[in-house]
């Protein structure tokens, strides 16, 4: 057997097996759980030594997931937590090679293909797409959606990628999609700690899951406790499916199937989870398998011993009931194997786990052993007798594991420490520290968007085509068109949301189009903004191109986890494996009251990187925008503007085909006194204070960026600056918000500060949420008159003499 080879678990039916075929199957199985334990053991220690910078590990929960894995077919799904480790070995889905790769943190896709070493260990992903962006056939491998730390935020996505089967099985139009489905055969397993049962996501997802109904296998590993707090603080009566129970489907309503067994009992287990998968997958039922009597013989993590909170009384129990020993001992018991025999299997397998934890530590030290051995030799070339510089190779020279950082950190510090002593020598460093930078920034800081063949800058741009014939329609009318030519053009088009289906949204952006295209694509759901979001991101991991509805911009609070923790970070956090093209649409901005005027774009902003923030002035650019996101395949936020739905606009012939270009800035009005940057609601307003500024003898220049990720790409902004050499940003959100986000685009990424004569200057709402009615709206937010006070005074600053101060 290779380091590298990958074992998987066989289903047990012992209808149809030998019995010697049946010892060989539970014989690999416990093999396969032992050599996971051994992996725990021996993680935790290369931790402690240091090799690694934190562990969190699978033991305890070894024979319940072989159970699991021999449920688990090619096709379906996983969304999981930390805790999968022997579930992954069992399924193929992760080797113990690439399991101690991602803990030594190895960069290299081919070594660690989950992340890329980007995430901790345990956090598994299996890889979804071609180098090119493009998408592998699905249904040909077992499938994991990139696990998240945060121990409930896999559920979100756990209901998506369990309705995805839903929609394949039951919308014949996607029948062609075949790299994603077979007639919605999939199941998607989910897993969770039973202490992260307590969040909200959790119970969230599991209602969602039972009012849709679909195939979803919930797993709950029992451990009694969440890190030190044990289960009477966590769960009201100790025990969540005894809490789920209402869920429980009859025969006068449906829900849930739910089971109970005791994560020790293999048998058991095998025969539990081969029901409940039957159950799941032909009826597309939701199933719960609570898993009780698990351990955790490590404690949660290398953080910190369990020993400092669990009594003696427990510590006895787990040890006598830990998975392995009670399935060693049933084995033994059921003549399945002797004492010599099992003895001989481990001592087999801790040889075979640590010569594997070898390699995977010298394949991850020799790139960087070369790349030492470069730095020390040229330093040593520069040092040239230079005692300080010789230092510096010496101490590079006497760490024998050094990481990348101890090689470029000394090759960056010869380089100052030589800054007055110029030679070729020099240069060639120079030279290898600019290359390194390149490999470094490929290493750890790309792929925060897919840049794949379907990318968004890859669209073909299409302008607006009007006509004579051309009619003035309300704004909302525009996008209801936008988004009925483009479902007709495209059946992987879903759409959910708060009263999205039968009214066709709050402001009618779908009035019609449910009766017109059915309520398997355009549906309402319940009040649950984290699990709309994660049923886009599952559909969209399989292949379909979902528009997530969040009713308000300020409700986008209520998803925020979902949004930055899995969306935001998933091609990066998978370096480009898996993509989720989901579009989550909202309002926002200007009308009335607290929680119906938001515009917490610095929050979106810090948040969301690794989604496109589309901020459209008006329905049309909301239309070209989505017909540029429905032809492409990165995740994105669009922003629409309250207060523009029954505003005229004229409705272009081509609505469901032109397009507008992300981050492509648009310059609405030419001038030459100041530049005014603005986006969303507030452009309006900044186009009205223009014309009085222009009675004033004042010409402004406003620009439209569309979106602020990216922002103004063409740098417009800079060029603008250069001729009118002042500038002022609008918005709507709090002081030091959005607004300076812009500034450090235009003066900082664009280089505008260099074209200023003048202070730049931003005009904001106010640091509170706006009051409720037109007073309050006009005392919170920009005004025309704040616009065009704001501008005088930046022109009063320049010329006095020719612009007196106001007041």
């Amino acid at each position: 057997m290779t380091p590298n080879s990958k074992l998987t678990t066989n289903p047990i039916d012992a209808s149809e097996l030998s019995f010697d075929d049946f010892k060989t199957i539970v014989i690999n199985d416990y093999k396969i759980a032992y050599e996971s334990r051994q992996a725990s053991l021996l993680g935790r220690k290369e931790v402690l030594t240091g090799k690694a910078k934190f562990g969190i590990f699978g033991d305890g929960k070894e024979i319940p997931q072989i159970a699991m894995a021999k449920a688990f077919k090619n096709g379906d799904w996983r969304s999981g937590y930390y805790r999968d480790q022997t579930f992954a070995f069992a399924t193929g889905i992760c080797t113990l090679k690439e399991f101690f790769a991602q803990l030594y943190a190895n960069p290299s896709v081919e070594a660690e293909p989950a992340s890329a070493g980007r995430q901790m260990n345990c956090h598994f992903a299996t890889r979804s797409l071609n180098e090119d962006g493009s998408w592998k056939d699905l249904t040909e491998i077992k499938n994991s959606s990139s696990d998240i730390a945060p121990t409930g935020g896999q559920m979100a996505r756990l209901v998506g990628l369990a309705y995805a089967s839903k929609l394949y099985r039951q919308n014949p139009d996607l029948s062609y999609l075949k790299n994603f489905s077979v007639n919605g055969n999939e199941v998607a397993f989910g897993t969770i700690g039973n202490a992260s049962t307590s969040e909200g996501v959790f119970f969230e997802a599991i209602n969602a899951a039972g009012v849709l109904q679909i195939p979803m296998a919930m797993s709950i590993w029992d451990d009694a406790y969440g890190i030190s707090v044990p289960a009477k603080y966590q769960t009201t009566k100790e025990d969540i499916s005894e809490v789920l129970k209402g869920f429980q489907r009859d025969e006068e309503s449906a829900g849930y199937e739910i089971f109970k067994v005791r994560g020790w009992d293999y048998p058991a287990l095998c025969e539990t989870y081969q029901r409940a998968i039957d159950v799941c997958r032909t009826e597309h039922v939701p199933v719960l398998i609570h898993v009780t009597e698990v351990t955790q013989p490590q404690g949660h993590s290398t953080s910190g011993s369990h020993e400092r909170y669990k009594d003696k009384d427990r510590l006895e129990w787990e040890r006598e009931y830990d998975c392995i020993p009670q399935m060693r001992k049933w084995m033994l018991e059921s003549a399945i194997i002797t004492e010599e025999e099992i003895s001989e299997l481990e001592a087999t397998a801790k040889k075979f786990v640590r010569e594997t934890q070898r390699e995977a530590w010298n394949e991850f030290l020799a790139t960087i052993k070369v790349e030492k051995e470069e730095v020390i030799e040229m330093i040593k070339r520069i040092a040239n007798g230079n005692p300080a510089i010789t230092k510096i190779a010496s101490l590079l020279a006497g760490t024998p594991d050094a990481m990348r950082k101890e090689v470029v950190s000394s090759a960056r510090k010869t380089l100052r420490f030589s800054i007055n002593n110029p030679s070729p020598e020099r240069d060639s460093l120079i030279n290898w520290y600019n290359s390194q930078a390149s490999l470094n920034e490929d290493r750890y800081n790309s792929k925060l968007f897919t840049d794949g063949i379907d990318s968004p800058f890859l669209v073909k741009q299409v302008a607006a085509q009007y006509s004579e014939e051309s009619k003035m329609v309300d704004g909302r009318e525009l996008l209801n068109a936008c988004f009925d030519s483009n479902f007709a053009r495209d059946e992987r088009l879903v759409a959910f949301g708060e009263d999205l289906g039968a009214i066709g949204d709050v402001n009618q952006g779908f009035a019609g189009l449910q009766a017109k295209y059915g309520d398997l694509r355009i549906t309402d759901t319940g009040i649950r903004e984290m699990t709309i979001v994660g049923q886009g991101i599952g559909l969209a991991l399989r292949g379909l191109k979902p528009i997530a509805e969040i009713q308000y911009l300020d409700y986008l609070l209520y998803a925020l986890n979902i949004l930055s923790d899995d969306l935001a970070s998933l091609s990066y956090r998978t370096k480009a494996g898996q993509k989720a093209p989901v579009i989550i649409r909202t309002r926002g901005h200007r009308l009335e009251g607290v929680w119906h005027s938001g515009s917490p774009m610095s929050m979106i902003l810090g948040s969301l990187r690794g989604l496109h923030i589309c901020v459209p002035r008006n329905m049309t650019q909301a239309a070209g925008i989505y017909n540029t996101l429905f032809r492409s395949d990165e995740p994105a936020l669009v922003i629409e503007c309250l207060n523009g739905y029954r505003l005229k606009e004229k409705l272009p012939e081509n609505v469901g085909e032109y397009t507008v270009q992300l981050g492509e800035a648009e310059v609405i009005k030419t001038g030459t006194d100041v530049t005014i940057v603005s986006y969303g609601a507030t452009l309006r307003i900044v186009e009205e204070a223009a014309e009085e500024l222009a009675q004033l003898g004042i010409s402004v220049e406003i620009i439209d960026p569309q979106t602020l990720l990216p922002f103004d790409t063409n740098h417009i902004c800079a060029e603008s600056l250069k001729k009118t050499n002042k500038l002022l940003v609008v918005d709507e959100d709090v002081p030091g918000g959005g607004a300076a986000f812009i500034l450090q685009q235009v003066l900082e990424e664009q280089n505008g500060y260099y074209h200023l004569d003048g202070q730049p200057r931003t005009l904001t709402a106010k640091a509170h949420r706006p009051p409720y009615g037109t007073d309050g709206d006009y005392f919170s937010k920009p005004s025309v008159d704040d616009v065009i006070e704001a501008v005088y005074k930046i022109m009063h600053d320049h010329n006095a003499s020719k612009y007196p101060s106001i007041f």
